[in-house]
């Protein structure tokens, strides 16, 4: 009776590895751009959607306003990259915004930012497998009243493959990541293309209705609403370690190429909703829209949509990569219970890949796995901590000074500002609409 739990947890996860095998359970910049960047590079699939909700309540021709708008998230995306290969090379460890805090701010800011980053990998989980499965269920419309149980079962499978170790989830998830990325390129490709030359079909109804209530305030909530694009984009400066060595080095220029790829999406599916003048519908996602436009309802289309539920689900991914990282650095440093900084079998940190899977479950649950509920709580978190490592690396460069200290300084400046200004917008436009949960949330993990 003893050995029936122990065969499945052998069977599920696989024979324990020794701790020599560590160094070789290291990634490559290909599995790493895979894992890593999976949760900046979906958030293309939802973000122009959540600028064109917005901008509509103007009005179907406010959502012209849309392309000023994704130019501001284009800028946030430039200045973030920069700032965090700094904080790469600063800080090889890895931790992120809470060791950049905690050594620069002092213990307060460093726990609110590691509260806020916490929230922010349960909230990825959710958001990423909600969207997941409305990419399913755009494309299978008689699966729409089993989002909930879908989500949950795609969320129980990302545990099991993590809890195999590093470089194994790495290997199974890079294919279907790159298989996403590739079809999402093509599809901005050749609708730009089409775009461009005048080719492309027209959702846009001939009857646009004007302009209504356009206010400063409704363009700046557009903007936060179109923050979600550049979350996961700290990500990598949280797991250096887990690169082969040389660590920063791998680990700067995956940065890059993540930033590449989610700037070209991004824009490009801006561009293509602006010219085709897609409305957001309640069953059907922008992207599903662009891509029936673009390729006809054939098989690209639907390589799309399964590229896009898979690109989504998998982002969830990259949550599994840093929350089990930040909780053990955490339990290293007193705040969290000790078990958290213990390796499973596999050499990964087991009780912090089942505790965020719970949280993500509960939370898939109590929204119904509504994509569009989960967003206001999403980016709050992730922004303040933004604004804190950003902030912390300003403080950094004026005491200890060093080489081009100068120039990295109005870098990580200009990157607290602008960090700063969205981290206000984003608190004063989603609060009322569940962002007041997220700093409750923060407070409570602060105090614990």
């Amino acid at each position: 009776a003893i050995m029936a739990p122990m065969l499945l947890k052998r069977w599920l996860v696989g024979d324990p590895l020794k701790s020599t095998q560590a160094a070789h359970e290291r990634l490559s910049k290909t599995l790493a751009l895979a894992i890593f960047s999976s949760n900046a590079i979906s958030s293309v699939a939802y973000a122009t959607e959540e600028i064109l909700l917005v901008l509509v309540l103007a009005g179907t021709a406010a959502v012209a306003w849309s392309i000023p708008v994704s130019l501001a998230i284009l800028f946030l995306i430039v200045i973030l990259t920069i700032s965090y290969r700094q904080i790469i090379y600063e800080y090889p460890e890895g931790g992120g915004a809470y060791i950049v805090a905690r050594n620069n701010l002092g213990e307060l800011p460093a726990l609110i930012a590691a509260g806020a980053l916490m929230i922010d990998y349960v909230l990825t989980v959710a958001v990423s497998v909600a969207a997941g499965i409305a990419a399913l269920t755009s494309a299978v419309p008689s699966l729409f009243p089993h989002r909930v149980t879908l989500g949950l079962t795609a969320i129980i499978f990302i545990i099991v493959m993590n809890l195999r170790g590093v470089r194994e989830s790495g290997k199974f998830f890079a294919i279907p990541t790159y298989f996403a990325i590739g079809t999402l390129g093509v599809m901005v490709v050749v609708g730009s293309f089409q775009a461009y030359f005048g080719q492309g079909a027209s959702l846009s109804p001939n009857h646009q209705t004007a302009v209504e209530d356009l206010t400063l305030f409704l363009i700046l909530r557009s903007f936060a609403a179109g923050c979600s694009a550049v979350t996961g984009m700290e990500v990598i400066s949280n797991g250096v370690k887990s690169f082969r060595r040389p660590e920063s080095k791998n680990a700067s220029t995956t940065m890059i190429q993540m930033s590449l790829v989610l700037a070209a999406l991004f824009m490009g599916i801006s561009f293509m909703a602006a010219d085709y003048g897609i409305m957001p519908k309640t069953d059907e996602t922008v992207i599903s829209q662009l891509a029936r436009l673009t390729f006809g309802t054939g098989a690209l289309y639907y390589a799309l949509q399964i590229g896009t539920m898979l690109l989504l689900v998998l982002a969830a991914n990259s949550a599994f990569a840093g929350f089990p990282h930040l909780a053990s650095i955490l339990a290293r440093d007193g705040y969290m219970p000790r078990q958290m900084a213990t390796f499973g079998d596999r050499l990964v940190f087991s009780n912090g890949i089942i505790i965020l899977g719970i949280l993500a479950c509960f939370l898939l649950v109590l929204f119904h796995g509504d994509t569009h509920a989960l967003i206001p709580l999403y980016a709050v978190g992730v922004f303040i901590s933004f604004t804190l490592s950003q902030s912390g690396m300003v403080r950094r460069w004026l005491t200890k000074k060093g080489p081009h200290w100068r120039k990295n300084l109005i870098v990580n400046g200009a990157g607290a500002v602008t960090t700063g200004i969205a981290t206000i917008i984003l608190a004063t436009t989603k609060f009322t609409h569940g962002a007041w949960i997220v700093f409750l949330l923060i407070l409570i993990l602060v105090s614990m």
